[in-house]
């Protein structure tokens, strides 16, 4: 019985509907006169490319740019897509200069994003340090455009025999002087890349390898090698100028003679099939699904029952399918589907949802069609162990892989603390986290993050879907936003209330809301202090005010004594001239005694305003710590002095007693 096989990977990659999806957009969305433009063709499928300039789409190369530059105005704006493929650098500054000078002319970057990451290595790379490798076709669109992202000594090799060749001859074999950085094109070869890793790690002990095959080439290629060679005869379906139809053409070539290269279903010949038994399909990145189906379609009308064998082919099950089946029961441990072939699916609730209080009952009835990947079958149960979230994540992964691209901030949930980093979980896709780009000190508790809701960026997409995030990022672009907005706001006299972050013996830094300022320790106390720590403690919350600030230098002198807390204008506001204190004996000299009389300024009692009579030293009447009262009797405002007098209570004091002696006898006289 003939069997055809078609591979699971075959037609679009992500980049390639990614790049027709936006043209399709533009098209949509296009305003009454407007002209569409791709850059080269947007991709590498001549029948694509034919339906295109049927709907008005018209390719133009690099040298067109000015001419519908030109032509670009209110009534015919102007659109331009970059292929998926790239293009070189001096042309992408070309077109976002052109589209800054005119409003009615505009690009847009359909550029792959593995092709993008490329870019961005030969970038980083330092022309005094590095010399620049690439593994692929040289005269390729891809190449071309990864090659001027490099100013730099730089080589395209088609095969590793080529590169070790070459590199042997480089400056005479004097190998040491730069290290080698290596990438491949996306759509490489695997066997001539892993051979050109290993020579090149024979030729150098330090090279920079990064490996860039798109995964989606990787496993349409391993695919195509394990189909082809359980089958007789294979059909690579895609066009002459795709540079991955050619790989996947060389490697079923090398693993089943019987192999045929076609554009579309109107190459196909009966006379191919006459003596296959076992039939496999595959397409490359650039092939449309309906061109994939009007294969099958001719090959039904060659009567080989081509529809009959489809048929009997989606009867039976295989682990990795996905399915859409019919809700027949509903609890909160799973749900139980009608999936066809005689089968029942059940979906187990931590493969529907992450979040533990999601309900099944809640959110799923009776009826309801659910699309599924198939985990496991047993076809002596009769069941299959499905996975929603599985498909929810492949549906999902081109978010992540648009907000890499477009540096977006995504907020997830942090689910689980794992060695060197923690996952985020956003739309049912995995997002790995490095402990260094967590926002936690280093050798911290990472387990805090667990449970919380984060904002976070993508950083890297990795083959495979992998997914690489960062917090940090995030939170060092809030806190610059936070700066800013501080330093276009302050100004001399302006009050905050921050908190003391930290002490040195000459100031203390205070927390302003993201920017710290300095409070000199002369600042701190109208006293005289040694050290910040007799004003302020760490943590503390005080009231602060701008004395200075050097934008450049990121510096802010702070003031935190006021007028109001003077006290000298304390003293002021509850003594004058005349006025009695209860005042603390502080410090004794020779010529007098210090005594506090609010807390900050102390006043002089003049060994001659002690007593009544003379005196040979304060500390025959006085001691330290001993509260007397005083009178004010002078207050020197320019020099801030206060002198006080005991001497003055005493002799109003005797005066009053001999008053009252004196009164006593007149009225004893007056009674006599």
């Amino acid at each position: 019985m003939r069997t055809v096989t078609v591979a699971e990977n075959a037609g679009f990659c992500f980049g390639v509907k990614r790049a027709t999806d936006r043209l399709e957009t533009a098209l949509r969305d296009a305003k009454v006169g407007e002209q569409i433009y791709t850059l080269g063709h947007l991709i590498h499928n001549e029948t694509y490319n034919e339906s295109l300039s049927k709907r008005g789409v018209r390719a133009i190369d690099a040298e067109g740019i000015d001419e519908v530059f030109a032509s670009a105005s209110a009534d015919t704006p102007v659109t331009v897509l970059v292929r998926a493929h790239g293009c070189p650098k001096e042309t992408v500054e070309k077109l976002e200069r052109l589209s800054l000078e005119s409003p009615y002319f505009s690009w847009i970057d359909c550029t792959c994003p593995y092709v993008k990451k490329i870019h961005r290595i030969a970038e980083n790379c330092d022309p005094e340090k590095h010399f620049f490798v690439l593994i692929g076709a040289e005269k390729h669109p891809e190449v071309i455009g990864i090659m001027s992202c490099f100013g730099g000594e730089k080589y395209v090799f088609s095969s590793s025999e080529e590169m070790e060749l070459a590199l042997l001859q480089r400056e005479g074999g004097n190998l040491n002087k730069k290290t080698p950085v290596m990438v491949a094109q996306t759509t490489q070869n695997l066997g001539i890349w892993n051979k050109s890793q290993k020579n090149l790690k024979k030729l150098y002990t330090n090279p920079e390898i990064f490996d860039t095959i798109c995964s989606v080439t990787e496993l349409r290629q391993t695919e195509a090698q394990e189909l082809s060679r359980r089958c007789d005869f294979m059909i690579v379906i895609g066009g002459r100028e795709s540079s991955n139809t050619a790989k996947l053409y060389e490697i079923c070539r090398r693993e089943c003679g019987n192999t045929v290269w076609i554009a579309n279903a109107s190459e196909l010949d009966a006379s191919m099939l006459s003596t296959a038994q076992h039939i496999g399909i595959v397409a490359g990145a650039s092939t449309p699904s309906d061109e994939i189906q009007e294969v099958y379609k001719t090959m039904s009308e060659m009567k080989e029952n081509f529809e009959e064998l489809l048929e009997s082919q989606c009867l039976t099950l295989n682990t990795g399918d996905v399915v859409i089946g019919t809700v027949t029961h509903v609890s909160d441990a799973e749900l139980q589907l009608d999936v066809g072939a005689g089968v029942t699916g059940y979906i187990k609730a931590d493969q529907i949802s992450n979040d533990p209080a999601f309900k099944l009952t809640e959110n799923f009835k009776n009826g309801d069609k659910v699309e599924a990947f198939v985990i496991r079958v047993s076809d002596i149960e009769g069941v299959a162990e499905l996975s929603k979230k599985r498909v929810d994540a492949d549906k999902n992964w081109q978010t992540l892989v648009d907000a890499c691209e477009n540096k977006d901030v995504l907020e997830g949930k942090v689910t689980e603390a794992v060695k060197g980093g923690v996952v985020i979980i956003y739309n049912a896709n995995r997002v790995f986290v490095p402990a260094s780009q967590t926002g936690v000190p280093k050798d911290g508790d990472l387990s805090t993050l667990v449970g919380t809701t984060v904002s976070f960026k993508i950083i890297e997409i990795k083959a495979g879907k992998k997914a690489i995030g960062s917090i940090r990022i995030v939170l060092r672009e809030a806190k610059r936003a936070q700066e800013a907005d501080f330093w276009a706001a302050i100004e001399i006299g302006k009050a905050y209330h921050g908190t003391v972050k930290s002490l040195t013996s000459f100031g203390a830094f205070v927390d302003l809301g993201g920017v710290d300022g300095m409070v000199h320790v002369t600042e701190l106390s109208w006293k005289h202090i040694k050290n910040p720590a007799e004003v302020v403690a760490i943590g503390d919350e005080i009231d602060v005010f701008v004395k200075s600030f050097d934008p450049e230098k990121k510096r802010i002198s702070l003031g935190y004594k006021t007028e109001a807390t003077n006290p000298w204008n304390i003293f002021k506001s509850q003594y004058a001239t005349g006025d009695i204190a209860s005042v603390k004996i502080v410090s004794m000299m020779p010529f007098g005694a210090f005594a506090e009389i609010v807390d900050g300024v102390d006043g002089l009692i003049h060994i001659s305003q002690i007593a009544m009579n003379r005196i040979a030293k304060p500390s025959d009447l006085l001691e330290i710590g001993q509260i007397v009262d005083a009178r004010i009797i002078d207050i020197d405002d320019e020099k801030q002095k206060v002198s006080l007098s005991i001497r003055s209570l005493l002799e109003e004091a005797a005066d009053a007693a001999e008053a009252a002696d004196v009164e006593e006898v007149v009225e004893e006289a007056i009674e006599e």
